[in-house]
């Protein structure tokens, strides 16, 4: 399998939206779908890696599909608002290289 680029994802995620989607969910719309992914997946991972018991509706979830799902509607919301993430995450990974280059090594909680 090929690998997929930011850049190319958030492609193949509007040309689905186009052509099987319809159109795009407002921005608050997806907004709301997005909490509700990041919920679901803080309920597998709370159950896999906590404390919490499975309970039966939990135990055919994939912790990769759940992510996938928040993925999807972030770039959605990308797409829909004109963030191009490749650049986004850069950008992110140069100020936090920056502004993070000691604190972290210096954390006695992290030594």
């Amino acid at each position: 399998m090929q690998e997929l680029t930011i850049k190319q994802a958030q492609h193949e995620v509007d040309q689905w939206i186009k052509t099987v989607g319809v159109r795009y969910f407002g921005e608050l719309t997806n907004l709301g779908i997005l909490m509700e992914e990041v919920g679901e997946l803080s309920r597998l991972l709370v159950r896999t890696y906590g404390e919490q018991s499975f309970k039966e509706s939990d135990k055919n979830k994939a912790l990769a599909d759940e992510m996938a799902d928040v993925l999807w509607v972030l770039i959605c919301l990308a797409n829909q608002t004109g963030v191009d993430l490749a650049t986004a995450f850069r950008k992110n990974m140069e100020k936090k290289s920056g502004r993070d280059a000691d604190r972290h090594r210096q954390n006695p909680k992290l030594g």
